[in-house]
């Protein structure tokens, strides 16, 4: 049996709850009904002790045993080597589900990531600044449109590849950016419909508020 922990933070400002990254890794747990325990490290004082485990004072990380994993895609691909319910057993399948994987990273949020930033602290009009950010997140949404009307899931059955894509697409849809992209926007309800989702969600939801409980 796997002796999985996943470490989080204790506690997160409001706004980020049910976004946190901690949430992409309780969901592939939840989706492969592998056991495992959730620790957590302050948000305010960041020991060295986090440092080592996540150089860069980050979450979330995975320990399977003596095996310590950094970076939600790493988790991910870890998690997929333990559960056929993660990642398609058969080569084909397989190989498909790990270029998403990396597509959901290294292409479209490497695009979603920086039109967030604006979004949220209120520069992403239609400004010269925002501008070429605004055009690289429309041109990964459209050539993310045809593939997701096309298919329900990435690599034929639910894969990590779909936690990552409908994550990154996601907080997209939340801040009202797959507007014109229909197909995406469906995307995301098919995954956040899964228990397996609505599960991590309440989750980390749950986690953050006792810690306000806490504090209280």
């Amino acid at each position: 049996m796997a002796d999985l922990t996943l470490t989080t933070f204790d506690w997160i400002p409001e706004m980020r709850r049910g976004f946190a990254r901690d949430l992409r890794v309780r969901w592939a747990l939840e989706e492969a009904s592998l056991p495992y325990r959730v620790a957590s490290v302050p948000f305010g004082d960041r020991k060295a002790a986090h440092f080592a485990h996540q150089p860069f004072g980050q979450v979330p990380w995975l320990t399977d045993g003596d095996i310590s994993i950094f970076e939600s895609g790493a988790i991910l691909l870890h998690l997929g080597e333990l559960s056929t319910a993660l990642v398609p057993a058969d080569p084909r399948g397989r190989s498909e589900a790990m270029e998403w994987v990396f597509a959901a990273l290294n292409s479209v949020e490497m695009a979603s990531l920086p039109w967030t930033i604006l979004k949220l602290t209120g520069n992403a009009g239609d400004t010269p600044a925002a501008k070429p950010l605004n055009d690289f997140l429309k041109l990964r949404l459209n050539r993310m449109e045809p593939v997701l009307a096309g298919r329900e899931w990435l690599a034929g059955s639910f894969s990590v590849a779909d936690i990552l894509m409908s994550d990154v697409l996601r907080l997209v849809d939340r801040l009202d950016g797959l507007t014109d992209h229909p197909a995406c926007r469906d995307y995301v309800a098919r995954a956040t419909a899964r228990p397996s989702f609505a599960k991590a969600h309440a989750d980390q939801m749950a986690h953050f508020a006792a810690a306000d409980r806490r504090a209280g």
